[in-house]
């Protein structure tokens, strides 16, 4: 078992070797509340590698001996009740980075100085250099906290554009953004509001044009592969959602995706998320699938 943080020795192999890779995210909205449904869900999908927003809780907090138990190596990026970010992997974890070039820190109202707040981390991964990233919300436009969110849009930029290359790389997580107005239930329902502005979605497109691609899931029911419902007023059965999860990934791994879906049944139940995960399968040893649902 490896210590939070620490980077363990790629699995021999790894993400090239010639069989199907499965990437995922899923922001759990407390770790710790959702240990045994991540444990139950991690046995089910089997995710090569899994990306987590939202942990809620400190590096010390995770629950690494039932993640490890179930076959997984860690890397936490987490401080405390908010926010937290983290990776888990069968196919190693190694060169392990915490938080994003020339990244902006956020002042609290109630707080004496500015802070960097634990939202992205990235990690190499059996061959693929892999970023979990939680987005700032922005809580409404004119906030200093939106202001916050497009100045942490232009640290990911930068921190996308330093490490791209031509081996596999993908950003997955909550990016807080719907790209497009199909991607939320009732687009006059967000006038005004955070979450689909244009200089929200000019931050998705200046990272799609360094060379990044949407990887659109497919949805397990209804036609509308949401990914976020909000607890209030029964939302997920009324399938009120909005795509704001997302998996961003070169071409290295967008042109060999072989299927791509929201599991949707991991947001039913007792104490769910209010996110659904994303899965990717890609088979990095083949050519460009013609399946591959992808937008860039």
């Amino acid at each position: 078992m490896y210590p939070l943080g620490v980077s363990g020795a790629p699995a021999v192999g790894g993400l090239c070797q010639a069989r199907p890779v499965r990437i995922a995210t899923w922001n759990v909205n407390s770790v710790t509340a959702r240990a045994p449904r991540l444990i139950e869900w991690l046995g089910i999908a089997e995710p090569d590698v899994l990306c987590l927003q939202e942990l809620k809780t400190t590096d010390e907090g995770f629950p690494i001996d039932e993640v490890s138990a179930a076959g997984y190596e860690v890397a936490t990026y987490a401080t405390g009740r908010w926010n937290g970010v983290g990776i888990l992997s069968r196919v190693g974890i190694a060169d392990v980075r915490r938080g994003l070039v020339d990244e902006p820190g956020f002042q609290p109202e109630d707080a004496m100085l500015e802070a960097h707040e634990p939202r992205a981390i990235g990690a190499t991964c059996g061959g693929a250099r892999i970023w979990s990233v939680y987005v700032p919300n922005g809580r409404e436009v004119g906030h200093a906290h939106y202001e916050y969110k497009l100045k942490w849009l232009q640290a990911l930029h930068s921190t996308v554009r330093a490490e791209l290359t031509d081996a596999p790389f993908a950003v997955l997580g909550d990016f807080n953004i719907a790209p497009n107005d199909d991607d939320v239930w009732d687009r006059a329902a967000f006038d005004g509001l955070t979450h689909v502005t244009e200089p929200e979605r000019a931050a998705l497109k200046d990272l799609r044009d360094l060379g990044l691609t949407d990887v659109i899931p497919r949805a397990l029911k209804y036609d509308t592969p949401y990914t976020y419902w909000d607890y209030r007023g029964g939302n997920f059965h009324k399938n009120m959602g909005m795509r704001i999860d997302l998996v961003y990934a070169n071409a290295a791994i967008a042109e060999h995706v072989s299927d791509a879906y929201v599991d949707r049944d991991a947001r039913k139940g007792k104490s769910p998320s209010d996110h659904a995960p994303v899965v990717v399968d890609a088979d990095l040893s083949a050519g460009p699938s013609p399946s591959a649902t992808s937008r860039s």
